[in-house]
């Protein structure tokens, strides 16, 4: 399994705006600062997906994932491939037995698997203005419920990942 987190928040995410020959494109943009955290994991392979929201990027929210995390796996024993943030790394988190921590190279994100399924589940929000951070969790819902097990499959299983990490854990 692939395990990451990522920020959302009130802030426009921009892209490019097609717009007639020298017409100027314009877009709305909010610059509130606002925000909290998705904590996620993924089967890549099969496409089971995990994810919670939580109010920061620290320890404390990591150990609460992983309980909530370990709770939904029951009988299964992934390998968890995680990034080497203090919050990941602290010698405060309790790892539950049916978990397995796997470090990825440092400096690596292209390696982790779910990085490529937040980039797919921010682009729908680019442009986008929300009022409330209640009605951009009910949008970012909406997204992960409308997303299949197929997708995540095809958005996140790569050779070429599962190649270097093979060699980096080797190495």
């Amino acid at each position: 399994m692939c395990q990451d987190e990522t920020r959302v928040g009130l802030k426009s995410l921009t892209r490019k705006v097609i717009t007639a020959s020298g017409v100027k494109p314009t877009v709305d943009v909010k610059w509130e600062r606002e925000n909290f955290w998705i904590y996620g994991a993924i089967e890549p392979l099969i496409g089971k997906h995990f994810q919670q929201e939580y109010p920061k990027l620290n320890g404390d929210c990591f150990q609460k994932f992983l309980d909530w995390l370990s709770q939904q796996l029951g009988e299964d024993d992934p390998i968890l491939q995680i990034d080497q943030v203090p919050a990941h790394t602290s010698c405060r988190i309790n790892w539950r037995e049916n978990i397995i921590p796997l470090l990825q190279p440092p400096h690596c994100p292209q390696l982790n698997r779910i990085e490529r399924l937040w980039h797919f589940l921010k682009k729908p929000l680019k442009n986008e203005l929300f009022s409330s951070l209640q009605d951009l969790r009910e949008r970012i819902q909406q997204l992960f419920e409308q997303l299949t097990f197929e997708q995540v499959i095809l958005i996140s299983s790569y050779n070429f990942i599962l190649e270097a990490l093979f060699y980096a854990a080797s190495s």
